[in-house]
C-alpha cells in the first residue's frame, strides 16, 4: 500500500511540473495613428514579411509642410524684429529724459516678441512631430496586419498596422503558486530536449482567471517556428 501511494505521488509530482504553451513572439505591436490624415501610401506587399527600414503606411502631410516653411520664415522676421526693439529699447534706456513709462513700453514691446518667438518655436517642433508621424517605417519588425488602404481618412488611435518582433520567443506558463520556488533551480526541458533557457520573468500577482497561479515567463533564442505547441518539463 505505501509502495503505491509512493508511486501516485511521483507521478502526481512529475504531471505537475509539465506544462503545454504556444511560442510566440518576444514583443507584439500595434500601431496606431498619431495624428489625423489621409492615407496616400499603404504598403500591403509587406504583410506577411519582414520590413528592412520599410515605409508601411504614410499619411498626407503636405499642407503641414507648408506651414512649417512658412513657420520658419515667420520666427527669421520674429528675430530681426526683436533685433531691431532691443536696439532701440537699449538707445531710449540711455536716454535721461525719457520717462520709466517710455521705457516700460518699449521693454514690453522686446518681451511681446520674446513670447511670440518661444509660440513659434513650439509651433514648429509640434509641426515636424506631426510631420515625422505621418510616415511610418519598420525597421525589422515582421509585419503581421497593415489595417489600412490608399485613400482612407484615419483619426488619432486608429489601428494602423500589427508588428511582431520575432528576434525571440517566449512561452508563458501558469505555476501553482506553491511550486514556484521548487522549479526556480531546475533544467527545463523542451519537447523532451535539456535546454539552457532560464526562467525570465515570474509575475508574484496572480491573474483573475488564474488565482492559484502565477505567470511564469521563459525567454527562447533561435526560434524556427512560432505559434505551434510546446511541451516544458523542468526535472
Amino acid at each position: 500500500m505505501r509502495v503505491f501511494l509512493f508511486v501516485v505521488i511521483m507521478i502526481t509530482s512529475t504531471f505537475a511540473n509539465e506544462y503545454y504553451a504556444k511560442i510566440e513572439p518576444i514583443e507584439s505591436y500595434q500601431v496606431k495613428a498619431a495624428t489625423s490624415g489621409k492615407v496616400i501610401f499603404s504598403n500591403s506587399k509587406i504583410e506577411g514579411l519582414q520590413a528592412n527600414n520599410t515605409t508601411i503606411i504614410e499619411l498626407d502631410s503636405n499642407v503641414d509642410k507648408v506651414e512649417l516653411e512658412q513657420s520658419k520664415n515667420k520666427l527669421k522676421f520674429i528675430n530681426e524684429m526683436i533685433k531691431i526693439e532691443q536696439n532701440n529699447y537699449d538707445r531710449l534706456n540711455q536716454v535721461s529724459s525719457k520717462s520709466a513709462f517710455e521705457k516700460d513700453t518699449q521693454k514690453l514691446k522686446v518681451i511681446n516678441l520674446e513670447t511670440s518667438k518661444a509660440d513659434m518655436i513650439i509651433k514648429i517642433e509640434s509641426l515636424k512631430d506631426t510631420i515625422s508621424n505621418k510616415k511610418l517605417v519598420e525597421k525589422s519588425n515582421y509585419i503581421f496586419n497593415v489595417a489600412v488602404k490608399e485613400g482612407d481618412y484615419v483619426t488619432l488611435g486608429t489601428l494602423l498596422y500589427e508588428s511582431k518582433d520575432l528576434s525571440k520567443g517566449k512561452l508563458e506558463i501558469f505555476v501553482p503558486i506553491l511550486e514556484i520556488e521548487d522549479l526556480k533551480n531546475k533544467d527545463i526541458y523542451l519537447d523532451g530536449i535539456k535546454s539552457d533557457i532560464k526562467i525570465s520573468k515570474i509575475y508574484d500577482v496572480a491573474d483573475s482567471t488564474n488565482i492559484s497561479a502565477y505567470k511564469v515567463e521563459l525567454v527562447v533564442s533561435n526560434v524556427q517556428n512560432f505559434s505551434r505547441l510546446v511541451k516544458i518539463e523542468f526535472k
